[in-house]
């Protein structure tokens, strides 16, 4: 758990720089890019410290971690010019997302409250 935290309070700061070059730093589409990438990653990054307590919470966790940097780092990459293969990395990344919050629906379901 430990290094989840690590990597999901390194990945918030990371959607920090990375919203604020957005708005400073470019301009057009790629600013936009920047904004969507890096509101994904802030709002994972929280995420997946808050469900480490929870059922499935370690899986779901490394879920929004891995599954929000598959998915912002390669979209700063590309709004600065990088490789278009990159752009095959954000499905996979929100595929992570989106089994990491199933998996706290499933966690969840099987909570006695």
């Amino acid at each position: 758990m430990k290094g989840q935290a690590v990597l999901a309070g390194l990945s918030g700061a990371l959607s920090i720089v990375a919203g604020a070059y957005g708005v400073h730093g470019v301009t057009g589409h790629p600013a936009e890019l920047f904004g969507t990438g890096s509101h994904y990653q802030l709002v994972h990054a929280v995420a997946a410290v808050a469900v480490l307590q929870r059922p499935l919470g370690g899986f779901a966790s490394w879920c929004f971690v891995v599954g929000s940097l598959l998915f912002a780092l390669p979209i700063y990459a590309l709004a600065l010019g990088g490789p278009h293969w990159l752009g095959a990395l954000p499905p996979l990344g929100a595929a992570g997302m989106i089994t990491g919050w199933l998996s706290v629906a499933i966690g969840a379901s099987r909570t006695k409250v």
